[in-house]
């Protein structure tokens, strides 16, 4: 990556939250995204309340955050409310993020196809959904992280090159 864009992580857990259990995926996706080349700015553990969830998307994406990133939230259970709170908040969703976060995941196990993560453009902030399993969270991002600084600077008004 040539320019450096902001990033924020936010973990998306009740035990977490309520310091039942230790935020296992959030430092890690924080090291990944610092490993990537972004300045993660901003960090919060919150719980799987959908208006804490669309309140912390909307206060990152209105500090002009570049690439705000959840992990947590994105399963079946009637807590995991992730995906909707994005879906909420976003102007417009972008569907190639998490088709190809799940199609790289079914190559590695078949209970890929139930993550519901979603991702979505607020402003200028992308926001994408990782599962809150470390490693899924690790092999997801693989998947689209090196698409990630073309599309951010198409959406910041960048000289991004489209006939790539």
């Amino acid at each position: 990556m040539n320019k450096k864009y902001t990033a924020a992580v936010i973990t998306v857990s009740d035990r977490c939250a309520s310091g039942d259990r230790e935020d296992a995926g959030g430092p890690i996706v924080k090291k990944m995204l610092e490993d990537a080349g972004y300045d993660v700015i901003y960090t919060s553990v919150i719980s799987d309340e959908i208006s804490d969830i669309k309140s912390e998307l909307c206060r990152c994406a209105g500090d002009d955050i570049a690439l705000i990133v959840t992990t947590g939230g994105t399963g079946f259970s009637p807590r995991d409310v992730t995906p909707e709170a994005t879906a909420f908040v976003s102007e417009r969703l972008v569907p190639g993020i998490p088709e190809a976060m799940r199609a790289a995941g079914l190559k590695i196990t078949e209970r890929a196809m139930l993550s519901r993560q979603t991702a979505g453009i607020r402003g200028r902030s992308l926001i994408i959904n990782l599962p809150g399993s470390p490693k899924a969270a690790r092999e997801n991002f693989e998947a689209v992280s090196s698409a990630l600084t073309h599309g951010l600077e198409m959406l910041r008004g960048g000289p991004a090159d489209c006939a790539k």
